[in-house]
């Protein structure tokens, strides 16, 4: 009788991948992170993510944001 082998199921390591990238993108592009979200096509950060892995231009939240609350002054 051989040695027990256990082996990573490829589907597991793909989506621990795509964890991974998609964090660094949310942290790129200024969206808020929910592991939940991750194959979730309701979600707007998720959508975005899957335009920027098609090549596709994704919106920049830093630039957005920048843009909303430059005229933002406290008194």
């Amino acid at each position: 009788m051989g040695k027990p082998q256990h082996r990573v199921n490829p589907r597991a390591l793909q989506a621990f991948e795509d964890l991974s990238n998609y964090l660094e993108f949310c942290r790129d592009f200024g969206y808020r992170y929910n592991e939940a979200d991750l194959y979730n096509f309701k979600s707007y950060a998720w959508q975005q993510y899957n335009k920027f892995t098609q090549g596709k231009n994704a919106k920049n939240m830093w630039e957005e944001d920048t843009r909303r609350f430059s005229g933002y002054r406290r008194a």
